[in-house]
């Protein structure tokens, strides 16, 4: 099997290699994102088999060869590490971190099937209840992988530290009887979900390595070619120090982890409605969730509007992004880098906004065309709202549409449902495409996944997020090509139903007759890839 290309949500690339029993993974690009991933590491898999397939009684257990993924009985362990030179950087702070950051980017090619190499995925049914019982009737099971403790993964405290920070899982949640647990018998049946996978905030585990004091190289890996002499303070010359900032939320510089917890709730009071006091949403401009979507070959990220009067720098990465800094004798100049000559320049948020909503396609259902001074007015209430924030969402950093997202305890969504029926924490989106190339089903049901991943990660209470689009609200109308045929034509709510949203009702605005429709976190999987 051929190597395969792995970008992660930061933008970092790894190559991923099958070996004799297992996986190598190496890290492609050490000298452009300060990266605290060492050079390499190897992963052992194998299948274990302790149940007859037909039948599903118990049987002896043993492991065989790896060739395709099964529901419960593959294990896997991290069996060698490649760590970079310890005079050029400091070793990791934490190397629990450092393996969990590993074992997370080895499970994040894991659940985008990547280490698959395009087989089949593990068939969902538990087989054996019931020969006679047709496929879809029998029972539904979660995809896992179990961890085995070996190989790096060997240490007495490792698993334990792994499993309290939520990318390892167990059943088995007795302290146990066992007074010296050395042997760590309690740990041996450690798994990773795929649909827990998803639902861990990536910050918790992504973080760079800060540089050794005398290193060489100031705030980068090592370069890719030898240094000149160091001048008198120990730079070397004809080398320009990089700006070596990881992009969009995973930018830190001190070298940690950018995820916090949420705070402790406290209530307020707006317009007679008790809600828990909101922590601020992103800055203008700020990009706040981007990932590599391998079925487009493009990053998708969102990020705030802003009312600047230029467009906002993009701070994610791109496809096939070329980078920061101009390595020594690569072969890449000034003169083949993209500039303002050979860049197409991307309008304001607020002229964006002017076009997309005098498009009669999108008038019909927002009803905001006119001047721009109106265009203006409404991004200006937008980010003046206290219960929702409004969202570009980008391709490759190039905007395709407007999108908000809020709280629906205090939107006007919140009035018209029962109290029954959401939560303090639950969110709601409302949705506009503008642009025509970044029109069509698979890129709808890509980014409207992706917002509810968003709002799944940036709040652990959230437990449902809602939408209420006009119950006219067709696929040809709002979001897609014009189609040719009628008999294609869909509604805009078919999509959602699609990614895992039902119609629970309809709900009868003074503006409009909408459908309710919901998804809630204990029934979500994974977003489309």
């Amino acid at each position: 099997m051929a190597p395969s290309l792995v970008h992660l949500p930061n933008g970092q690339i790894l190559t991923v290699t099958p070996v004799f029993a297992g996986f190598s993974f190496k890290h492609n690009d050490l000298d452009v994102h300060n990266s605290a991933f060492p050079p390499g590491w190897t992963i052992t898999i194998e299948s274990q088999r302790d149940h007859d397939e037909a039948s599903g009684q118990p049987k002896d257990v043993f492991a065989r060869r790896y060739r395709s993924p099964t529901l419960h009985g593959d294990n896997m362990f991290i069996s060698s590490i490649s760590n970079p030179n310890n005079t050029d950087f400091k070793p990791a702070t934490s190397p629990t971190r450092q393996i969990a950051m590993m074992l997370w980017a080895t499970l994040w090619c894991n659940s985008r099937k990547l280490i698959f190499q395009g087989k089949p995925r593990p068939n969902p049914h538990v087989q054996g209840t019931n020969p006679d019982m047709p496929e879809e009737g029998k029972p539904k099971s979660e995809w896992r992988i179990n961890i085995k403790r070996e190989g790096i993964l060997k240490g007495r405290h490792l698993l334990p530290k792994l499993e309290r920070m939520g990318i390892i899982l167990s059943e088995d949640s007795c302290v146990g009887e066992n007074v010296d647990d050395r042997n760590g018998e309690g740990w041996n049946r450690m798994f990773a979900s795929q649909r827990h996978f998803w639902l861990l905030d990536p910050r918790i585990f992504l973080f760079t390595l800060s540089p050794a004091t005398h290193s060489p190289f100031p705030g980068a890996s090592p370069y890719p070619s030898r240094p000149n002499s160091p001048d008198r303070e120990g730079t070397p010359q004809g080398l320009r120090t990089p700006q070596m900032q990881s992009p969009g939320p995973f930018a830190s510089g001190s070298h940690l982890p950018t995820y916090y917890p949420p705070p402790p709730t406290l209530f307020t009071f707006t317009n007679n409605i008790r809600h828990p006091l909101r922590q601020k949403p992103p800055a203008q401009g700020e990009t706040f969730y981007t990932r590599y979507i391998p079925s487009v070959g493009q990053y998708l990220s969102f990020r705030t509007a802003s009312l600047s009067h230029k467009s906002p720098v993009h701070r994610g990465p791109v496809s096939g992004s070329t980078p920061t800094f101009l390595p020594p004798k690569s072969g890449v100049t000034q003169d083949n880098l993209p500039s303002i000559t050979n860049m197409a320049l991307i309008p304001s948020d607020t002229d964006l906004l002017h076009t997309w909503m005098n498009d009669p396609r999108v008038n019909a259902m927002w009803g905001e065309a006119g001047p721009r001074s109106k265009q203006e007015s409404f991004l200006r209430t937008a980010l003046n709202s206290k219960h929702s924030f409004p969202v570009i969402g980008c391709w490759d950093g190039k905007p395709f549409g407007y999108f908000e997202i809020y709280w629906v305890k205090e939107d006007h969504l919140g009035r018209q449902l029962s109290s029954h029926e959401y939560g303090n924490w639950d969110r709601g989106i409302h949705a506009l495409v503008g642009e025509q190339e970044f029109r069509g089903p698979h890129r709808v049901s890509v980014w409207l996944s992706a917002l509810v991943h968003y709002c799944w990660l940036a709040d652990p209470r959230t437990e449902r997020v809602m939408l209420e689009p006009r119950v006219d609200n067709k696929k040809s109308v709002a979001f897609a090509d014009w189609s040719k045929s009628a008999d294609t034509a869909r509604r805009f709510i078919d999509y959602m139903i699609e990614v895992g949203f039902y119609k629970e009702r309809e709900i009868s605005f003074p503006h409009k007759q909408a459908a309710l429709m919901k998804i809630k976190r204990e029934g979500w999987e994974a977003p489309v890839v």
